[in-house]
């Protein structure tokens, strides 16, 4: 019996891979690893963290850094390896429960089906598993790899999943999985996430380089209760497809057949870099243990957002981390980063 935890549940450890290519932050990361430093620091406060760096040398870097920003160094692990990019919730290997047993799933990492630099991150969901000393299992359907991220799914740890349609069905955008229906991807979730019920929402905001990941848009905070982001300005391209994807979430049914229960979160205000729309999005928080981090970014809306996430979840501690940086990647704390439950 196979079963994919929710975010929620007791964690081992959060997986991250220290920034080294800078390119990923033109003109912002000297920074970034400020930033990322505090991130780390916020994490380090209450649970292990499995750090991925580039090699020795890089890590002996870091570790000055981190001890210069007062990071609890005892529960900061290396595990050298290099990579493209820091991305671990989509490079990272996807940790499951079978009976007692964790697995580290391999779903084939591909650059998002966009950027051709990403063979080194293919190797992160091994390394990691080895050192972890866990077995790994390569996703393959029918014959060819499955090409899933990590920010593409969510799930309550009871059977059901949230994705979208953009992200996995669109034709001829980013397309992961070529010739993959909607029964088929229901059918991968089944065999390997032990997942009876997938809740498909529509489209992704703007800017979202990945074109429509569910961690920018809905997530479960409860068995059977979702947050999910609205845009409230008629005007703003977001308006329309978030309307869509909270109407499909309140006709949705939970695996047990139960409705499911929406709370709406603000979007923050539009944020323009050089030019470009960026996917600024409060979804993107973080569950660790005991509390949730979430992505602020100077905004009004920063503190609408955080007393919702507080009166929705009481026994968490709610932590703002500023992101106004960190975004100029095209994610911020969920993208970032991938739990390790304990799964016991």
């Amino acid at each position: 019996m196979r079963r994919f935890p929710a975010e929620w549940e007791k964690q081992e450890a959060t997986l991250l891979c220290f920034p080294h290519n800078g390119r990923d932050w033109p003109g912002k990361y000297g920074a970034i690893k400020w930033a990322f430093a505090e991130f780390i620091k916020k994490i380090s406060a209450r649970q292990a963290v499995y750090l991925v760096v580039k090699n020795t040398s890089f890590a002996g870097k870091v570790q000055e850094l981190l001890e210069m920003a007062d990071v609890n160094m005892k529960r900061v692990s290396f595990i050298e390896q290099r990579t493209n990019r820091s991305w671990m919730r989509d490079s990272g290997p996807i940790i499951v429960q079978e009976g007692n047993e964790r697995v580290a799933l391999n779903f084939n990492f591909n650059g998002w089906a966009k950027y051709s630099n990403h063979h080194l991150d293919k190797k992160v969901p091994d390394t990691v598993a080895n050192f972890m000393k866990l077995p790994v299992r390569r996703a393959e359907y029918k014959g060819k790899p499955v090409i899933l991220e990590g920010g593409a799914i969510d799930t309550n740890g009871k059977g059901t999943l949230l994705t979208s349609e953009e992200c996995l069905l669109h034709p001829d955008i980013q397309v992961r999985n070529k010739g993959f229906s909607r029964d088929n991807y229901e059918e991968i979730f089944a065999e390997f996430l032990g997942i009876e019920k997938v809740i498909w929402l529509g489209n992704g905001i703007e800017g979202d380089d990945t074109h429509g990941h569910i961690d920018d848009l809905c997530r479960f905070i409860t068995d059977d209760t979702v947050i999910t982001v609205i845009e409230h300005d008629r005007k703003d391209k977001n308006f329309r497809p978030l309307q869509d994807n909270l109407k499909r979430l309140e006709k949705a049914r939970l695996a047990d057949g139960k409705q499911l229960s929406v709370i709406e979160l603000p979007m923050p205000k539009k944020i323009i870099f050089d030019g470009l729309r960026l996917p600024a999005s409060y979804a993107n928080f973080l569950f660790i243990n005991g509390a949730v981090l979430v992505p602020v970014f100077n905004d009004p809306n920063d503190r609408v957002a955080l007393n919702i996430l507080e009166e929705a979840l009481p026994a968490r501690e709610i932590i703002p981390v500023s992101a106004i940086d960190l975004i100029w990647g095209f994610g911020t704390l969920h993208c970032l980063s991938q739990q390790i439950p304990l799964c016991k």
